[in-house]
């Protein structure tokens, strides 16, 4: 499931039950910082499987900077997903993005990062 952005989830508990948490992290600290947090609420909930996902990213020193963050907090880097304008202008139009642009990169990387967690581990 797709939950709000925020801590809530986690500090009530209501998150507890989940097989995989996917923390969705910006290159920017303020993100960094609130995946780490999250991360630290989810370790004491009991979540085995949690990963970070490098949302937004524009450059190679994006990518670095949050694969650095993860590393040095030993999260589990599950996908990248670089910043698309597609995604800007499918929702100015309210249109979903897979509907207007399949094509588009942002799509491709959603769907590896779909296949690798909906492949089961060998």
């Amino acid at each position: 499931m797709d939950l709000e952005a925020g801590l809530e989830h986690l500090s009530r508990g209501t998150a507890r039950h989940v097989d995989n948490l996917l923390l969705i992290a910006e290159p920017y600290f303020k993100s960094l910082e609130a995946v780490r947090r999250s991360f630290a609420l989810a370790k004491d909930l009991g979540i085995a499987r949690i990963a970070v996902v490098a949302n937004k990213i524009r450059t190679a020193r994006d990518e670095e900077t949050v694969r650095e963050f993860a590393a040095r907090h030993e999260i589990r880097v599950a996908g990248v997903v670089p910043y698309d304008q597609a995604i800007v202008e499918a929702d100015e139009r309210g249109i979903a993005l897979i509907d207007q642009r399949p094509d588009a990169t942002s799509v491709a990387a959603i769907r590896r990062l779909a296949d690798q967690l909906l492949t089961p581990a060998a």
